[in-house]
């Protein structure tokens, strides 16, 4: 599996700023004890799924962030696919060699073909204070919103923008 090194060597090669921290391992928001809440405090913190159409052959990485709940179906017909699902672990690993409770829009780096479609949240554009894994759940990273689009789009991934 492809961790941290390959963010943080494109951070450095793009020049973008960013911060990091690095905690035990959280998979999900639920894992966050209150003490630490500090980590995420003034951040808007990535929520990111991995789904797949009905057949199979596409597949959708879609960032929000963990206080939004995403309705599939609308979803669907929002970004024009068919009937989403959640993708199996060996998908996700095979597509963006991160395991689950990782994922976040690094994973794209690992994305070789470009063949995940990118789907943000609208209301992520224009945001400062975003904060997400670095391919590993050990550590998070914040940064503007504007650069993770950049390096998304640099690397050559599809990105749709949708309302979540």
């Amino acid at each position: 599996m492809s961790g941290q090194p390959i963010v943080y060597q494109t951070l450095e090669k793009m020049g973008i700023n960013y911060r990091k921290t690095e905690h035990r391992a959280i998979f999900s928001r639920d894992d966050v004890t209150p003490e630490e809440e500090y980590l995420w405090e003034g951040y808007k913190v990535s929520k990111n799924l991995f789904l797949r159409n009905a057949k199979g052959d596409r597949h959708y990485l879609v960032v929000t962030t963990v206080d939004k709940k995403a309705d599939l179906k609308e979803l669907a017909r929002k970004i024009g696919s068919t009937r989403l699902s959640f993708s199996s672990q060996q998908r996700l690993e095979r597509y963006l060699k991160v395991k689950p409770g990782s994922v976040s829009s690094f994973a794209v780096l690992n994305d070789e073909s470009r063949e995940v479609i990118v789907v943000f949240d609208k209301d992520l554009v224009g945001e400062k204070h975003f904060a997400l894994h670095p391919n590993e759940n050990t550590a998070t990273v914040y940064m503007d919103f504007a650069d993770v689009e950049r390096i998304v789009r640099e690397h050559g991934n599809e990105v749709i923008y949708a309302e979540i």
